[in-house]
């Protein structure tokens, strides 16, 4: 098997010489306006030996370690283009079905995800079901060879795009809440299924809301164990490493962009100080995030949490700065709109905060009135 080392090098080369035919790095989900770019990509990917690089062989992957595609990752991330088209295909859908999949489940899906023929979205947020995820209430009911869901997801990105979808739904109305949900391998064009674009208040609609009535769904769908899903659904979303390189490239990249606040501007002494404020804060969880290494803990609430705040920190800053400008339309302006969601995305900043005090810290446990 070739070192980690030696696939460095050779994918910096390759990079060099095809990254012009590849998006914008746009992160984790692709944005509506990148979704051709971003399939020619995946299949030109694919093509040439760099999807699924650490997946089978037999299921058109590469067979190498799950270190050699954090390297790639980090090379792409160095190059500044996306290491995979659609993270939730290539991540949670491919390590799911990986793991907990039929023969028939990975003959049906796994090379065709690689390809970029199946595109996943994730059905997981609830409107009343989002940090605490096993309140959901979508429901499927077994009704001979085929489950019938019912209920709406939220938060949904590439919805619109995708054919395929990781649904998690409960099966078990009457068990505790984690213990009554299964996890379904969803036909994205099954009649019943309704996506609508949720409009944001920066006027983009980059998530969906998905809607199920009577969705007939086959028995096949199931994957892992009847009433299992909490467990496969967990244990996907926390067994992927490789993203923590990735992650300070990124970091170091938004630190520079803080950096340029200042020039051409005449700033406050207050200013100044808020600046030399966020940039120190940026460099210490950049040293949190190297400390840590490739493989993800608890201690990354602490980077999630910092980042985040930080980051709305930046977006009140840059909107001081430029004063009635900020009201009006562009980047500024933007910015603006756009930093409170990221007190929500990818876990809000209540939840980690939870996380910190409680597995970090050792405090009691939130108390959940109701909980099973």
């Amino acid at each position: 098997m070739i070192s980690v080392d030696e696939f460095a090098n050779e994918a910096k080369a390759w990079l060099a010489d095809n990254s012009h035919l590849a998006p914008r790095d746009y992160g984790a989900i692709c944005p509506p306006d990148l979704v051709d770019r971003g399939l020619d990509w995946q299949r030109h990917l694919f093509a040439s030996g760099y999807a699924g690089i650490h997946w089978p062989v037999e299921v058109g992957g590469r067979g190498l370690t799950p270190a050699h595609q954090a390297q790639w990752l980090y090379e792409c991330a160095l190059a500044g283009v996306p290491g995979v088209f659609n993270m939730v295909g290539l991540v949670l859908a491919g390590g799911a079905i990986q793991k907990f999949g039929s023969d028939e489940h990975k003959s049906i899906h796994l090379e065709r995800t690689l390809r970029a023929d199946h595109v996943w979205c994730q059905l997981f947020s609830e409107p009343g079901a989002g940090s605490d995820l096993g309140s959901l209430t979508t429901r499927a009911v077994k009704d001979g060879d085929r489950w019938i869901v019912n209920g709406q997801k939220v938060w949904c990105s590439g919805g619109r795009y995708s054919n395929w979808g990781i649904l998690m739904a409960r099966t078990d109305p009457e068990a505790p809440k984690h213990e009554g949900i299964s996890f379904f391998l969803l036909d994205m064009s099954l009649p019943g299924i309704d996506v609508r674009p949720l409009k944001q208040m920066t006027g983009e609609s980059e998530f969906d809301e998905v809607f199920f009535t009577d969705v007939e769904v086959p028995a096949d769908a199931l994957l892992g164990p009847l009433h299992g899903g909490w467990g496969v659904g967990m244990a996907v979303l926390t067994s992927e490493r490789g993203h923590i390189g990735t992650s300070v490239i990124s970091l170091e990249r938004r630190l520079e962009s803080i950096s340029r606040l200042a020039q051409g501007r005449d700033l406050s002494s207050v200013e100044r100080q808020e600046l030399t404020t966020l940039l120190s804060k940026g460099m210490a969880y950049k040293a949190m995030a190297q400390r840590q290494g490739p493989i993800a803990s608890t201690a990354a609430s602490l980077m999630k949490l910092g980042i985040t705040e930080m980051m709305f920190d930046v977006a009140m800053l840059r909107a001081d700065i430029s004063s009635m400008e900020a009201t009006l339309d562009g980047p500024d302006a933007f910015g603006l709109l756009a930093a409170p969601g990221g007190r929500i995305a990818g876990g809000t900043s209540q939840v980690q905060r939870n996380i910190i005090g409680e597995r970090l810290l050792g405090l009691p446990r939130e108390p959940r009135p109701g909980s099973n």
